[in-house]
């Protein structure tokens, strides 16, 4: 494996709101995810908890989810692998819980927590947004976090470029819906967008809940889609970051100079001609 490579284990699977369920699935996933050579596994949004719904109601079971997190804190542990796992992450009442991602190291310690940014309607009636970025390093590599409606917010993955970041790891939820739908034909692409207009590798992932209106991917700096799972089932892929690896990249040259405000290139001149734009 080429120096300074990252593999990558992206996973899907149908999640209840049944925390001890979904870990033992998880658990799964991880020693699959080790047996195959990944150094980090990435589930998708809300994979341990369950998404919306039930996580807003007051029976819903802290505890259960509490246990289940520790027992995937340990399976981490034990398999020695980084985890990023989609969680529901309890504040004080009368606060609603943060839609979020525990990033867990290969000690089994959760060392940092990204809570979706951007929520939409639906969401703020269940999770309070979050307020930060969460960055990291796995084999020298910079990496960071988004959870799916953010996939809407250019400024964010502008922010995390200008942070240094090669790597996103993006947690969706688009299953359990009733059929086709528009989510079919602009999530792949705009993630693929934006992977190529920042240089950025993105595992992203989706529920595999029936219905399920798009696949998890992974796709390279170029925009393309060199990784992707069946779309309703459950499932595992490894793909590797390999930074040496060189990708078509039109808008490197001039990218920095865009960021800093200087929306042109090369040398403006001078010129009646230029200046009336009313005339042949």
């Amino acid at each position: 494996m080429p120096k300074h490579s990252l593999r990558i284990a992206t996973c899907q699977f149908s999640e209840s709101f049944q925390p001890r369920r979904n870990a033992a699935i998880i658990r799964r996933y991880i020693a699959e995810a080790k047996r195959r050579r990944a150094e980090v596994v990435h589930f998708h949004e809300c994979s341990l908890s369950g998404y919306g719904g039930k996580v807003g109601e007051n029976d819903y079971d802290w505890p259960a989810l509490r246990e289940a997190t520790e027992s995937v804190l340990d399976e981490a542990g034990r398999r020695r692998i980084w985890v990023i796992l989609g969680s529901s992450h309890p504040l004080r009442k009368p606060h609603k819980p943060h839609n979020s991602l525990y990033l867990i190291n290969p000690q089994g310690k959760i060392v940092d927590r990204y809570d979706k940014r951007f929520c939409t309607d639906g969401d703020l009636q269940i999770y309070t947004p979050g307020d930060h970025f969460v960055t990291f390093r796995i084999n020298g590599i910079k990496c960071g976090l988004l959870i799916c409606f953010d996939v809407r917010f250019p400024e964010l993955y502008r922010e995390l470029y200008k942070l240094g970041v090669k790597v996103i790891f993006q947690s969706f939820h688009n299953g359990r819906m009733d059929g086709p739908g528009i989510h079919e034909h602009i999530m792949r692409q705009t993630i693929q967008a934006h992977a190529g207009i920042n240089a950025m590798w993105i595992s992203a992932n989706n529920s595999s809940a029936y219905y399920s209106r798009w696949p998890s991917v992974f796709v390279t700096p170029d925009g393309k889609i060199v990784g992707q799972l069946s779309r309703n089932r459950a499932g595992l892929m490894v793909n590797t970051v390999d930074p040496q690896k060189p990708y078509y990249d039109a808008g490197a040259k001039y990218r920095d100079l865009a960021i800093r405000g200087k929306l042109h290139n090369g040398t403006l001149v001078s010129d009646r001609r230029s200046k009336d734009r009313k005339k042949l």
